[in-house]
């Protein structure tokens, strides 16, 4: 049996401390949840570390829309990585393509050789890539650890077929981690069916933009 973990996408520090008390095994800290999540103020960045024992994985997202950046957009993600380097960060999210949402090979590989040693996931920019099995092989050779999806869907749940044959033909080769309208309610069957390693929440009930805690712990003892 696989050991299940769970990811909290958070969008504040209060988010990731409840994140860690209810069992979180690492965060994904952002800003603007209302764009889908871009990369984080670096003082709230450092508050957060000071305040986690758990992983922090960082956002490096220049802005909300598409993942098709110019050369401004792409040289604001290398800053981003160095200066976050310097905060003992255990991981960082991207992904960039091209006009034709295809993956972009060669940015997206500068990128994790400038993160090295840190490793790297490749965010939910995978939703809409133009051939989900073929990029599944281009995400692992560009040396991504970690491939976050809903399997194209809207949501996990219509995503999980997909990410059932994504997990299969990774393969241990890379964790796929579904992510994208999981909640307690969901993550059972999701998880009967896919059978990963690693699941991706907000565990953000109704609205604002705090994670609720017993949604964090119940996704955890669902995992058990």
């Amino acid at each position: 049996m696989k050991n299940k973990n769970l990811e909290v996408a958070c969008f504040n520090l209060e988010s990731a401390i409840i994140a860690q008390q209810n069992g979180a095994d690492r965060i994904e800290l952002c800003d603007n949840m209302m764009e889908g999540g871009t990369t984080p103020d670096i003082e709230i960045a450092r508050k957060v570390r000071a305040e986690l024992s758990i992983k922090m994985n960082v956002m490096i997202r220049p802005r909300g829309g598409d993942f098709v950046y110019n050369d401004i957009e792409f040289k604001q993600m290398k800053e981003g990585i160095l200066q976050f380097k310097k905060i003992n960060v255990d991981g960082f999210v991207f992904g960039i393509l091209n006009k034709d949402n295809s993956f972009d090979r060669e940015r997206n590989k500068e990128l994790v050789n400038l993160a090295n040693p840190i490793p790297c996931t490749f965010h939910r920019a995978f939703d809409v890539v133009s051939n989900v099995y073929e990029s599944l092989e281009l995400v692992i050779d560009s040396g991504f650890k970690t491939v976050l999806t809903s399997g194209q869907g809207i949501n996990v749940m219509e995503g999980i077929e997909v990410l059932r044959c994504l997990v299969t033909k990774a393969n241990g080769r890379i964790v796929v981690m579904p992510g994208g309208g999981l909640r307690s309610s969901n993550i059972k069957i999701l998880n009967q069916k896919v059978n990963a390693s690693f699941y991706h929440s907000s565990a953000i009930i109704g609205s604002g933009e705090i994670a609720n805690g017993n949604e964090v712990e119940e996704i955890k003892r669902c995992l058990e």
